[in-house]
Parts: C-alpha cells; sequence; structure tokens
C-alpha cells in the first residue's frame, strides 16, 4: 500500500494473493529469463542519488524486503517473496524491515524486532499476518500484541521486556532511517545493494518486481567485480 492510499487493483490484488505453488516454477523460469536489459532504470526500478546502507558481508548482495503487517497487499506477497528468497544462492543477503510511515506503525516494527530476538520469525511470521487478515485480530496496540503472543506461549513478561529493550528501540530508530534512505512511499517493495529499489508499483505488479529484484543482482555482481 501507498502512504496515502492502496495502489494496485483489485484485480492485481486478486492475482498476487491466489498465486499458488503451481505458479512458483513459471515465475522463476521468468525471471531467471529475464535480463537486466528488459528492465530500466526510472521506469522499472529506482537508482538511488546516494547508496542506503546495507548489513550484508563483502561479496554480497543484498535484498531488503520492506513490509507493514497490515498491509493486504504485504500479506499476498509473503508467500511469493518467501518462495523466491529460498531459492536464492549464497551470495544473496535476504533481510525484512518493517516500516512505519506514521507513529502508530511502531508497535508492529516492535514486534517483528522481538520475534526476531526470540529466534521466532520462520515460526511466527506467518501466523502474525495470518492472525491480522484472515483471524481479523486487532494487533495495533502493545498491550493488544503482547495478549495475542501470549496465547501463542510466548512468556508475556519477556515479550515485554524485549518489546521495551533499547536493542528493539535502535532496531526501530534504524528500520526507519532504512525506510528513509530508500525513500519509501509504500509496501511491499524492495531495496536491492543498497542502489536500488523496486515494487509492485514501479514494476506495475508483484511478480514482476521478483523479476527486476532478480536483474538487479546479477547487475549488482558484475559491478562488483
Amino acid at each position: 500500500m501507498q502512504r496515502r492510499e492502496f495502489s494496485f487493483s483489485a484485480a492485481t490484488l486478486a492475482a498476487s494473493a491466489t498465486l499458488g505453488s503451481a505458479a512458483l516454477p513459471a515465475l522463476a523460469q521468468a525471471q531467471a529469463s529475464a535480463p537486466a536489459a528488459a528492465f530500466k532504470s526510472g521506469r522499472d526500478y529506482l537508482t538511488l542519488d546516494k547508496p542506503a546502507p546495507t548489513e550484508a558481508p563483502a561479496g554480497s548482495v543484498e535484498v531488503v524486503e520492506f513490509f507493514w503487517y497490515n498491509c493486504p497487499h504485504c500479506n499476498a506477497f509473503e508467500p511469493m517473496f518467501d518462495a523466491w528468497a529460498k531459492k536464492q544462492p549464497k551470495d544473496v543477503s535476504i533481510r525484512r524491515t518493517p516500516i512505519a510511515f506514521r507513529p502508530d506503525f511502531e508497535p508492529q516494527q516492535r514486534l517483528y524486532f522481538v520475534l526476531e530476538g526470540l529466534g521466532k520469525i520462520d515460526e511466527m511470521h506467518k501466523k502474525v499476518f495470518n492472525a491480522i487478515h484472515v483471524e481479523k485480530i486487532q494487533l495495533n496496540t502493545a498491550d493488544q500484541i503482547s495478549a495475542w503472543v501470549e496465547k501463542q506461549g510466548i512468556a508475556k513478561a519477556k515479550f515485554m521486556e524485549l518489546y521495551n529493550s533499547f536493542t528493539v528501540s535502535t532496531k526501530v530508530r534504524k528500520a526507519t532511517q532504512l525506510q528513509d534512505a530508500y525513500a519509501l512511499d509504500g509496501v511491499p517493495a524492495l531495496g536491492i545493494a543498497g542502489r536500488y529499489f523496486t515494487s509492485g508499483t514501479q514494476a506495475r505488479t508483484l511478480e514482476r518486481s521478483l523479476q527486476v529484484a532478480d536483474a538487479l543482482i546479477a547487475q549488482s555482481r558484475i559491478k562488483a567485480k
């Protein structure tokens, strides 16, 4: 979703949400066959004027997925991105970054970073999306979130200790700085190598944004040599 409004049509969202496992091989084949020359800066992706900070080790290409748990487009994109991420080679470093376009987004940023600190992203990330978009549970405040995670078997006291910790506060600050460095205007979106930005809006579909990301990863490898 964009900062001010949803940017995808209902048809695009429906197509994204229904991309099943049967379509993934075709998507992967299309990604692999799409050369960098097929995509243009300013049309399919943006090239940053000033590189954004990265955390990837030397020799790796970083891909950052920006998301917001309440965003229906991020919910639709999650299975696509997850399948794509699992197929990336070892030199592609992938991380997720929860965004905050407004102060009231921050509790969900903290939720993600607490789950990360507890080593429970693999177990809980999809459950958060499902709770919000399928079960229609409100997870917008610290009280709502802590009550929900306790039902998932996470000790409330430990969760809140990390939720209010300096470590999580620092990660929230850095996440917001990173979204600003990429001049983020909507989610889901992808930052590549600290130099490029694409999204479903920029690339015109969520599926195509992954093809653009593949091309930019390859382009970044060439530039690094």
